[in-house]
This record gives structure tokens, C-alpha cells and sequence, in this order.
């Protein structure tokens, strides 16, 4: 279950928004019953690079034992 303020992972490529498949987000509103989700996508210097409504399947919780990676993005805002 997913719930507001969560860290989720994208599960697809976003390149209209500049965000790649593992990337890390935080959930900031839910749709219906969990239908879908308002996703903000943060640069580690805390600037946002995009806020984005993706439907359940292109989300998902963090697994156990993973990690994060950091790569270069440029802001679409």
C-alpha cells in the first residue's frame, strides 16, 4: 500500500519530464483508492524537477535492498 509522503520508484522512462525508470520520488497526493498518484521528483539539491500524476503501474514501493544512484538531470522547469 501507498500513502502520502511515501518514497516511491518510477517504473518507466519519463522523458517529456526528464525522469528515467528507478527514479526516486515522493508521493504527494493519491487517486482514488490507489488508482494513481501525484509524484514530485526532487534533485538532490532540493530542487523539484517535476511533479507528475502517473497511474499505479508506473509506480512502485522501494524494495528491500536497494540502492540509490545519482545521475545529472535538467530541470523542465
Amino acid at each position: 500500500m501507498i500513502h502520502e509522503l511515501d518514497s516511491v520508484v518510477l517504473a518507466t522512462d519519463l522523458p517529456e519530464h526528464g525522469l528515467c525508470e528507478g527514479d526516486i520520488g515522493t508521493v504527494v497526493l493519491v487517486h482514488r483508492g490507489e488508482e494513481g498518484f501525484e509524484v514530485e521528483f526532487v534533485a538532490l539539491d532540493g530542487e523539484t524537477v517535476a511533479v507528475v500524476s502517473l497511474p499505479a503501474s508506473q509506480v512502485r514501493p522501494i524494495g528491500d535492498r536497494e540502492i540509490a544512484h545519482v545521475r545529472k538531470v535538467e530541470s523542465t522547469w
